[in-house]
């Protein structure tokens, strides 16, 4: 069976960089916007809006007094059912493969768990998480502190309340995940050797 890698991460924390540096370290494909991108392919929709349903910051938001609301907002829920059933699709297409490769969010470890991937999550504490989203962040970007930290935190909580439209098992919960990996304070790249030492003797 091919090694599997999930990594779920709290935005802001460098799961992804670290993702991406591990699966390079191991020789393990990759996946991360790959499948938003084949999700919005698949649906024929804008990339940047399929992101923002299936990491949970969408919401229908008209007023009561709006003409058809409501027969508005059921199509709308009906996009978003059919871009979650799309992108569960992708995933578990990617697992067939049967190739050793990583995937970053998407609630891989949920819907990919008959394979017995390695779960991974990462966090790290509020300011280092304030400090690489202003290194990672547009140069016209002028959110303040408070306004960032506001982000982060509506970014997880998306992505906290997809991931229980397929699960109980909560996102974020250190039980959830076989690895736990704080990297407040951590130069990332210096933290891959021993990752990936730590993966080929866990598989």
């Amino acid at each position: 069976m091919a090694r599997i890698i999930t990594i779920s991460r709290e935005f802001g924390s460098g799961g992804r960089e670290l993702g991406k540096r591990l699966a390079d370290a191991l020789g393990f494909e990759y996946y991360d916007r790959e499948i938003i991108d084949q999700v919005a392919e698949e649906s024929n929709m804008d990339a940047g809006f399929v992101e923002n349903v299936l990491d949970g910051s969408f919401s229908i938001n008209f007023p009561v007094t709006f003409g058809r609301t409501f027969l508005y907002a059921d199509a709308l829920q009906q996009n978003v059912t059919n871009l979650l059933v799309t992108e569960q699709k992708i995933i578990k297409a990617l697992a067939k493969k049967n190739v050793d490769m990583v995937i970053v969010g998407r609630s891989a470890d949920v819907l990919l768990r008959d394979y017995k991937p390695l779960n991974i999550f990462v966090y790290a504490d509020t300011e280092s998480k304030l400090a690489r989203c202003r290194w990672r962040a547009p140069k016209n970007e002028a959110l303040s502190d408070k306004e960032l930290a506001r982000k982060i935190k509506q970014v997880d909580a998306g992505r906290a309340r997809q991931r229980r439209l397929i699960t109980d098992k909560e996102w974020g919960d250190m039980k959830n995940y076989h690895l736990c990996i704080n990297t407040t304070g951590a130069n990332i790249k210096n933290l891959v050797p021993c990752l990936a030492e730590f993966v080929k003797y866990y598989f």
